[in-house]
């Protein structure tokens, strides 16, 4: 497998899911609307080699479907993510094993976090190039500008690397950077985030905060980074235990911290505590331009990379975008773990077209009157992540919960909104949400689109339509005879139900 990003290229090349454009590009608003246009179609990824200005060629779009996200994490489909998220269900609540079979499974889960320990590596290839003083000009690289009301260039694939000052313990997260300078950013954080409790620790210790970027790595360390699961192990352990093996780490020049060996590019600077400008407005994955806040500035003093690197980025917006794309596989990462935490959950799915987070699809093994309602409260407080989802759906587990032809025929023939609909006013919420009267505050909403059962209705609930099973069989075997053979019925075609889909 890949183990940095110049080799997750090459299988994407191998595989015919990259295309190289050698026209001369520009990184205003240009890069971003060709990258758009491709992402809507499911299309392949792109290195565009000649952009205006830049000596480093742009990589956009490289995870833009599920597939080369699987691809990115050794794997051929969706599926195979869950057995990944039951090592981590594991380790997060790990239970007495009951039989041998259960112990030698723990085992093994065992064994992989021992292999996922981080490895060093003194002669990086991040470090092959070194610019430092007055010739770090960050201008140099082909950062993007996605929309034309942002509020200047960003990156947003950088791994942002910071450290507690008292445990030592590093932190590593995706957050968006927006260009203030030839030698300085602003970093755009939550307040509950590692870096920016980080921040406050150093603040309060009277010291600045040491921060790193590192650009373009293996996608795999930027899944692990982006993976908010509750479970005391770092973010390169994770992504030791993603990959099968640790990740090679190095430690940057100028302050004390380590990154990704393989990185193509890695920004070392500073954040002295109150220090701020200005951060906004963009474009984020809501689908509106946000707001401008006041930000912490980062000063660098020192760029390193490799021989002819190769600058990854992404920008957000309206699904589908690549974050999308990675929920989509997290999603599949967080089943195991949510139903070790909410039981009767089957599966749960987090549609990319409701930003996948806003609503969640829950199908349950339905035992006992009012058990949908208790899904829903119980996976509201199940991982922090759902803390921000404003829907939740709960059907049968025979109903398809990725199928959303399904899903409405569920909510449509089994719910009376008088019974079945519950709201929760006034809950912490997301300040990117537009749609909350509030900014911070809002409501919640859970469906229970479940088949009734007494005394959740007084009256019988008709047989539903299936089926003669032995003419079923019959006809399954016939079909050749039928002359019906050579048709193609697995790919649905929307457009021919009424749907207008482009």
């Amino acid at each position: 497998m890949a183990r940095d990003l110049r080799g997750f290229i090459k299988i994407l090349e191998e595989k015919g899911q990259l295309k190289r454009i050698s026209a001369l590009v520009d990184s205003e608003l240009e890069i971003a609307e060709i990258s758009n246009r491709m992402l809507q179609k499911g299309g392949p990824g792109l290195l565009f080699e000649n952009v205006k200005g830049a000596d480093f060629p742009v990589a956009v779009n490289l995870m833009g479907t599920v597939e080369r996200i699987c691809w990115a994490m050794n794997m051929e489909h969706p599926q195979e993510l869950e057995t990944l998220g039951k090592k981590l269900a594991m380790l997060q609540q790990p239970k007495p094993p009951k039989k041998i079979s259960q112990a030698i499974d723990f085992g093994k889960v065992l064994f992989d976090v021992v292999k996922a320990k981080p490895g060093r590596d003194f002669f990086p290839a991040c470090q092959q190039v070194v610019v430092q003083g007055d010739n770090l000009d960050l201008n140099k690289l082909p950062l993007i500008r996605p929309y034309p009301g942002d509020a200047g260039k960003i990156i947003t694939l950088g791994l942002v690397i910071t450290k507690d000052c008292e445990t030592g313990t590093p932190n590593v997260g995706v957050y968006r950077l927006q260009l203030q300078s030839k030698n300085t950013m602003t970093v755009h954080w939550l307040s509950v985030r590692g870096g920016a409790r980080h921040l406050r620790k150093a603040a309060e210790n009277g010291k600045k905060l040491e921060i790193a970027i590192a650009l373009g790595v293996d996608p795999l360390i930027i899944m692990a980074a982006a993976t908010p699961i509750p479970v005391d192990l770092s973010e390169w352990l994770f992504a030791g235990l993603y990959g099968g093996s640790g990740v090679q780490l190095a430690k940057c020049k100028t302050v004390d911290l380590e990154v990704p060996a393989d990185s193509e590019f890695v920004l070392e600077g500073t954040i002295t505590p109150g220090e701020v400008l200005p951060d906004g407005p963009f474009g984020d994955h809501m689908g509106y331009y946000g707001g401008v806040e006041d930000s912490p500035l980062v000063r660098f003093q020192c760029m390193t990379h490799r021989k002819d690197p190769v600058y990854l980025t992404t920008f957000s917006g309206r699904p589908p975008k690549e974050e999308a794309m990675m929920a989509i596989a997290l999603n599949r990462i967080y089943t195991p773990i949510l139903r070790q935490q909410v039981s009767e959950i089957v599966d749960f799915f987090l549609p990319m077209e409701a930003l996948s987070y806003k609503a969640a699809i829950i199908s349950i093994d339905k035992a006992y009157p009012g058990q949908a309602r208790r899904a829903a409260l119980a996976f509201w407080s199940a991982l922090p992540q759902f803390t921000y989802t404003k829907f939740v759906i709960v059907v049968d587990k025979n109903i398809n919960i990725r199928d959303p032809r399904q899903v409405v025929w569920a909510i449509s023939s089994k719910v009376d909104p008088t019974r079945d609909v519950f709201i929760l006013p006034d809950t912490p919420f997301d300040t990117l949400d537009f749609a909350s009267e509030k900014i911070g505050l809002g409501g919640r909403m859970g469906i229970d689109a479940t088949t009734k059962i007494p005394p959740e209705t007084d009256h019988d609930w008709g047989a539903p339509l299936e089926s003669d099973p032995e003419v079923a069989e019959m006809v399954e075997r016939r079909w050749a005879e039928y002359g019906l053979d050579n048709l193609d019925l697995q790919e649905v075609d929307p457009n021919l139900f009424g749907y207008d889909m482009r």
